[in-house]
């Protein structure tokens, strides 16, 4: 070892934060972690032995300020900085500046950072190096011939500043649309297009290199099954790759680290077509958030490499041999079937089965934030099997605890076990032809709402009467019937007595309800939260909200009121929107960002807008009126 690291700052938050602080334990270092106010008490604070406050809640004023993390890290006495993924991790400056404190700067060279940071100018690289990849296409001479076009942020990622644009006529809208969103996420407004490869597939390959010439290619990665070009399950290795490909994707990744000088832990990303062509997308200069996948199949700790490797440590000549097959699963926050919506609040449960992985930053009573990514949690399976790994997967998934905002833990299930992704037969474009179907409500509500009645109804441990077999009563207090609303809907149960035919009362008790349904014997895990009803069984999960048996008249309001689906902050307003505009349905009146995304707000009708009450940077609450658009009367 040449420059020994003690103790270790963490310039990030949440799961990643946790996941270095526990590599950093095993190896005996100190540990230092920052945090914005609303993540005072969050657990990668409460995970560090030294925590230092960036004060402020936006990103932009902690987590990206790269002048306050260094001083944190002095003020703390760390001789290291990992930066994690997102924020500043691929920040040339920031590692500039860590290095010129004297601190060790646990990433790539800053030159290296700074050659990947904009996808025309590595492309350029790439070219002379050999590695495959498409031509760009100028926008200004498009023709037809050329559809479909992908819009890219020249600088960023996470999808961030990325449309696919199909005709010509909705070209110039959307490189507008898409340098607004790269200009407000990474400050720089450079887009540019390339040819758009429908059905093709994300491929990845790990790679790792030291300071003395050996460079590791960690075999490769399929995530192609994404959302808003973001990913959301990952695989190692890629599943029905022709070894002839496999061996060209890793020669392609280690001759663009080498292009560079490469330096650490990072990824070369491809996009495969349809025909088997491999083509350069990127190259992340951080570590992965799909990482663990790599980890299983070769038994690594990435993490604890970086820390040798910045330390000045030589890698042995080539990597050990992998094992077996990983998957891994991101659990979101978010509703999938709004859009993808972001959800916020307060998450009472997060309980997954001990048998597989799982990366999160989150404990139960913890509060998901409108300020930051919603990933709740990664789940990673590893088996000797593609199969094996991907069954062992969907059932934990199923029988997890996920209680709080609305996840999409149901989709990954579905996602898991559809027909296609056991086959392997996957690509990019997996969601956009199969989301309706993924996102269907689970089946039969009235048992899920029968069970929490039951259970509202049952005596609490240690009452004189007992819920047991055969012997289950209600408590004369307690009507004989309840209503619940799920998923919009309400839902009426008679549970004294049960008037639902093949249905029979076996035991009750405040958060366990047996039943037996047309034979079959069922457990219905019950929890209260708040006005919230949680109901887990092998049926599905149910999330329930008791109606008021006197129900508070309702607020209303305003035919044509446009309110904010979501906590956030308006980053656009249309031009020339005000007060006496006429507006067409379905046009985008407003543009809000919440947890790293952009929500339009449409006009839901054609007319006029006749109130306006949000500007450009303003934040506002969940509900808050944005809008109002008087609907045209039909002549």
């Amino acid at each position: 070892m040449t420059n020994p690291i003690t103790s270790l700052l963490v310039a990030n938050r949440g799961e990643i934060a946790v996941r270095i602080f526990r590599t950093a334990r095993a190896l005996g270092l100190a540990t230092v972690a920052v945090h914005s106010d609303p993540d005072a008490d969050a657990l990668h604070v409460r995970s560090a032995d030294t925590a230092v406050r960036l004060p402020g809640a936006a990103p932009a004023d902690t987590y990206l300020r790269a002048d306050l993390i260094v001083e944190a890290a002095r003020a703390a006495g760390a001789d290291a900085v990992h930066p994690g993924y997102g924020f500043l991790s691929e920040n040339a400056d920031f590692a500039r500046r860590v290095e010129a404190a004297g601190l060790a700067w646990i990433g790539p060279p800053p030159g290296a950072i700074e050659a990947m940071a904009s996808k025309t100018r590595a492309k350029d690289l790439m070219r002379a190096a050999g590695v495959p990849l498409l031509e760009p296409v100028d926008p200004a001479t498009a023709t037809a011939a050329d559809l479909p076009l992908l819009l890219k942020a020249a600088a960023g990622g996470g999808g961030r500043g990325m449309r696919v644009v199909r005709d010509l006529d909705s070209l110039k809208e959307s490189l507008d649309a898409a340098a607004a969103e790269a200009l407000s996420a990474f400050g720089d407004g450079e887009v540019f297009a390339e040819p758009y490869v429908e059905r093709g597939r994300h491929v990845e390959v790990q790679v790792l290199a030291d300071a003395h010439g050996t460079v590791w290619a960690l075999g490769t990665r399929d995530c192609s099954l994404q959302r808003r070009h973001q990913k959301v399950i990952e695989e190692a290795p890629a599943p029905a790759l022709p070894e002839e490909l496999r061996t060209r994707l890793h020669s392609a990744a280690v001759a663009a680290a080498r292009a560079v000088s490469y330096r650490g832990a990072g990824t070369v990303e491809f996009l495969v077509g349809a025909d088997g062509r491999p083509y350069f997308l990127e190259m992340n200069t951080r570590l992965q958030v799909e990482h663990p996948v790599t980890e299983a199949v070769f038994g690594l700790d990435l993490v604890a490499l970086q820390l040798r490797v910045a330390e000045g440590e030589p890698l042995p000549p080539a990597p050990p041999e992998p094992s077996g097959h990983a998957v891994e699963a991101r659990l979101y926050a978010e509703d999938p079937a709004l859009d993808w919506r972001p959800q916020t609040g307060v998450l009472h449960t997060l309980s997954v089965p001990e048998h597989v992985r799982v990366d999160t930053g989150f404990t139960d009573g913890d509060s998901v934030s409108v300020h930051y990514d919603p990933m709740l949690a990664k789940v990673i399976a590893h088996a000797p099997t593609r199969a094996e790994a991907v069954r062992v997967l969907a059932d934990a998934l199923s029988r997890a605890r996920v209680h709080g905002p609305a996840t999409n833990r149901d989709l990954l299930v579905r996602s898991l076990r559809h027909p296609e992704f056991t086959a392997a037969r996957i690509d990019t474009g997996f969601y956009d032809r199969h989301l309706e179907a993924l996102t269907e409500g689970a089946p039969d509500p009235a048992l899920a709402c029968l069970a929490a009645a039951l259970a509202e109804a049952a005596p609490a441990p240690g009452a004189p009467l007992a819920a047991r077999l055969g012997g289950w009563r209600n408590l004369r207090s307690q009507p004989a019937t309840r209503r619940y609303t799920v998923a919009g809907t309400e839902h009426e149960v008679h549970h004294h007595p049960v008037d639902r035919p093949g249905v029979r009362v076996l035991a009750a008790a405040p958060e366990l309800v047996t039943l037996e349904v047309d034979g079959v014997r069922r457990m219905f895990h019950v929890k209260h939260e708040s006005n919230t009803v949680y109901v887990d069984s092998a049926l599905g999960s149910h999330t329930l909200t008791p109606v008021p048996r006197f129900p508070d008249p309702q607020d209303r309001t305003e035919p044509g009121s446009l309110l904010a689906p979501m906590p956030g902050t308006v980053v656009r307003v249309a031009e020339g929107l005000a007060p006496g505009t006429a507006v067409t349905a379905g046009q985008p009146l407003l543009w809000l960002e919440a947890m790293k995304m952009e929500h339009r707000i449409l006009a839901p009708a054609s007319g006029t807008l006749t109130a306006l009450h949000a500007a450009t940077g303003q934040q506002v609450e969940f509900g808050a009126l944005l809008a109002v658009v008087q609907e045209e009367t039909p002549s």
